[in-house]
């Protein structure tokens, strides 16, 4: 199968939200302030389309095969992270819903939010593609750290990010929720 992974594009978004929210889950309802499955998928498909949130098509790359989008990554570096949320912090206040949304990384990682392969082409090697594709960007930027966040019952994502290189570093709480924060050193490219 021929996999090519690139930038995504706003017409992306109607792609790329369901593969979103399959990954954060109840984290996607905190940030978008919305509880029906349908608006939920609204905001994260105009979250995709704008340029100032942390699932804007600037940090989202997807993976295609034979023109249709397997699978997404949403990659940012930790430093962005503030600005990225304050722009969305804002928004929902001029909707009327007062929200605090917590940093999912530090200032000096760059952060894997989201990997997701749309289930039609799980166990076809697309994540490990996803994954190696943002090693590549980190190194490609001068290296350092890359995290990540993953639910401390999801034993058998630990042990695959654990095969990967990652390690973990700190307990991590998003929502409310307990969660690990993994930690991998990117070398720089040559």
């Amino acid at each position: 199968m021929n996999i090519i992974i690139r930038q995504a594009r706003p017409e992306d978004a109607e792609k790329a939200a369901p593969l979103i929210i399959n990954a954060i889950g109840d984290i996607a309802n905190h940030m978008t302030a919305q509880q029906e499955p349908e608006a939920v998928l609204k905001k994260i498909e105009e979250m995709v389309r704008g340029e100032h949130t942390r699932h804007s098509y600037r940090s989202t790359y997807t993976a295609a095969s034979n023109g249709d989008i397997a699978g997404i990554l949403v990659l940012y570096h930790g430093k962005q992270a503030e600005d990225l949320d304050r722009y969305l912090i804002e928004q929902l206040k001029k909707q009327g819903h007062e929200r605090t949304i917590e940093p999912e990384a530090h200032a000096d990682e760059w952060y894997i939010d989201t990997v997701s392969v749309d289930p039609k082409y799980q166990g076809q090697g697309i994540g490990s593609k996803l994954f190696d594709f943002a090693e590549k960007l980190v190194a490609a930027q001068g290296g350092g750290k890359l995290s990540l966040n993953v639910d401390v019952d999801k034993e058998s994502a630990i042990r695959l990010y654990k095969r990967l290189g990652y390690s973990i570093s700190e307990p991590w709480t998003i929502i409310g929720e307990p969660f690990h924060h993994m930690v991998k050193m990117i070398p720089k490219s040559d």
